[in-house]
């Protein structure tokens, strides 16, 4: 069985290293796995290691190599100690966990192990470890490789590999006469269990930190656990345990989306058929009343807002982002985007996007075209260039700040090319390709006429459209997603799988209704009120959901984050405000989108003399 290695990583840097930038084992020729585009800017690197590894055959603590560092190794192995670094291995495609002891609750009871992916490189001494110097680092420099596995001959023949696990321990190795590689006779290590308590651990400063030998053990073990479930550990992690929680935030959501349904069924319902009500029966009259109210302004209703060209371009990258979310959404909730398919999430969500460039053009021109604007190439550029190019800038400047610690979480010259080529060679033509079709298209026949003089807004009436009050708006929901949103966010930043996609596919549905739900109220309050701004109102009051993201990010940096360098806050941040941004297209784009059909709606069912 072949042992792969994998990439560094911390969770308090966010800036993965090759396994080989620390003076590890190393075997006489290192062969790279080529790696898809979702892992190269992952940061994975993974490569061959010297561990011999034969199925069903017990390893004892056998000798790997022995290494004698000078003192920038010895400050290299310590300072990936101290930043809380963690080896990531592969066997059969399976990264190896570490198993903590059971969780005992409040009740006194105790749960399931729980697991982490990879195990750290070392640790640092202190009353907790036997036998260790405050502040001193130590190194893990014998492994325990725990394998598991499957057989049912009725099925197959053979054996499969079911769980891959690891426990660490850090030994201060002794042995007799000279060294002399695996054929060494050690003295404080010749079992499968070696016990920590009982031995000194290998410093990482001070005497005996410039002489290492690095040892492993191999375990195999039966297990009744089937090939299908054997990914079933990592749903046990620290950030995708507690499914009740889940469903905890998913009742959440639900009760949000169902008191706001009943305020605008119950309430904007009423209001709306009353309206109707009167508005057509004053319609019947022979001496017609004055009209008030929404129908009185229903020359301007449908008036292009300022800045009409913009809103186009944001509602063509929302429309975008809403199409590559419910995609992506789709194919994992069917299992094609699993953990088990290493980098397919961001090469899928990457080629996804390219490809709705035609939607991005063909919205955006659409409604562009219906304002009664002209310069749709002009406008193309802008749908073509806005998003990706402030993405892509983004990430072209963190991934210069990231090189320059030669971390494998910088993305290769060729591989920013070929983003360059996705970006400009295929979305950009795309995007002309929706919007030449979009604006050849005639414009969309509205229920109502628009006047040729805009007319007056009460001056009385601007509360509808106050920053403050729209802004408010977005908590609704945020407040039904930000329980999901913390899962997410911690499986990323903590290193770990997510894959409940099932309750992530739910909360998005549950987003949508609510966007649109909180827009048309927005809306509305605008109309009833004589003003016809409608179009800007309806978009921020649901696309606020992204500045309560960001600002929830910053709630979750300083509250769960351990971030130790000015560069990884800078990364955390960075991603996090372009998360928050396409969160704001995303939002607005439906909001918007509703609350335009609630207008054609409504003004097709009065009567216009």
């Amino acid at each position: 069985m072949e042992l792969k290695v994998n990439k560094l990583d911390s969770v308090d840097t966010q800036m993965p290293y090759d396994f080989y930038s620390l003076p590890f084992c190393q075997p006489a020729t290192i062969t790279q796995n080529a790696e898809n585009l979702g892992e190269i800017l992952a940061g994975d690197k993974i490569e061959s290691s010297p561990y011999v590894i034969n199925m069903r055959q017990m390893v004892g603590c056998k000798i790997l190599c022995r290494k004698q560092l000078d003192a920038k190794e010895q400050n290299n192995f310590a300072e990936k100690v101290k930043e809380n670094y963690h080896i990531n291995w592969i066997v059969d495609n399976m990264p190896a966990a570490q198993s903590y002891a059971l969780v005992e609750t409040s009740t006194g009871n105790k749960e399931g192990n729980i697991y982490q992916k990879g195990y750290p490189v070392g640790f640092i001494g202190g009353p907790d470890y036997a036998g260790t110097q405050a502040g001193t680092p130590y190194l893990n420099n014998h492994i325990r490789i725990m394998l598991h596995y499957h057989e049912e001959p009725s099925s197959y023949e053979g054996f499969r590999i079911v769980s891959f696990l690891v426990e660490p321990f850090s030994l201060k190795h002794k042995y007799e006469g000279e060294f002399a590689g695996e054929a060494t006779s050690m003295t404080n290590c010749n079992s499968l269990n070696p016990v920590r308590s009982s031995e000194s651990p290998q410093p990482l400063e001070g005497q005996g930190a410039d002489d290492i030998i690095f040892t492993y053990d191999v375990t195999w073990q039966a297990s009744d656990v089937k090939w299908a479930s054997r990914w079933d550990i990592y749903l046990k992690m620290f950030t995708g345990s507690g499914n009740r929680v889940h469903w905890f935030a998913i009742t959440n959501s639900t009760i949000i989306v169902f008191a706001l349904s009943a305020v605008v069924a119950v309430t904007l319902g009423r209001a709306l058929r009353a309206d109707l009500a009167v508005y057509n029966a004053i319609s019947d009259e022979e001496d017609p009343q004055e009209e008030t109210g929404w129908k009185l302004i229903h020359g301007d209703v449908f008036r292009p807002p300022p800045h009409a060209a913009w809103l186009s371009v944001l509602l063509g990258t929302g429309a975008q982002l809403f199409a590559m979310c419910f995609i992506l959404l789709v194919f994992a909730c069917f299992g094609f985007l699993s953990p088990a398919n290493r980098g397919a999430l961001g090469t899928a969500l990457l080629v996804v996007f390219v490809l709705l460039g035609v939607l991005a053009g063909y919205v955006g021109t659409r409604a562009y075209k219906n304002f009664g604007l002209t310069e749709w190439k002009k406008n193309t550029v802008k749908i073509a260039l806005l998003f990706p190019g402030t993405v892509f800038a983004s990430f072209f400047f963190l991934d210069l700040l990231i090189w320059g610690q030669g971390s494998t979480g910088a993305v290769p010259f060729g591989t920013l090319v070929a983003l360059l080529v996705l970006w400009l060679g295929i979305s950009a033509p795309l995007v002309y390709l929706g919007s030449y079709f979009a604006f050849k298209k005639p414009v969309t026949e509205q229920p109502v006429v628009v006047n040729a003089i805009p007319r007056m807004i009460p001056g009385t009436y601007d509360r509808c459209t106050h920053f403050l009050f729209i802004a408010l708006s977005g908590t609704l929901p945020f407040s039904a997603i930000y329980i999901e949103i913390f899962y997410v966010m911690s499986s990323v930043w903590n290193h770990q799988f997510y894959y409940v996609f099932g309750f992530l596919g739910l909360v998005y549905l549950i987003l949508i209704v609510t966007c649109a739900e909180i827009s048309i109220i927005m809306a509305y309050q605008c109309i009833i009120k004589e003003d016809y701004r409608w179009w800007w109102v309806s978009f921020f009051a649901s696309g606020s959901t992204g500045l309560y993201m960001f600002l929830f990010a910053v709630y979750y940096f300083y509250t769960n984050m351990h971030v130790v360098k000015f560069l990884s806050a800078a990364i955390y941040f960075g991603y996090m405000l372009l998360a928050s941004l396409g969160m704001f297209m995303l939002c607005g784009f439906v909001g918007m989108t509703a609350t335009y059909f609630f207008m054609r709606r409504i003004y097709f069912s009065v009567k216009i003399d």
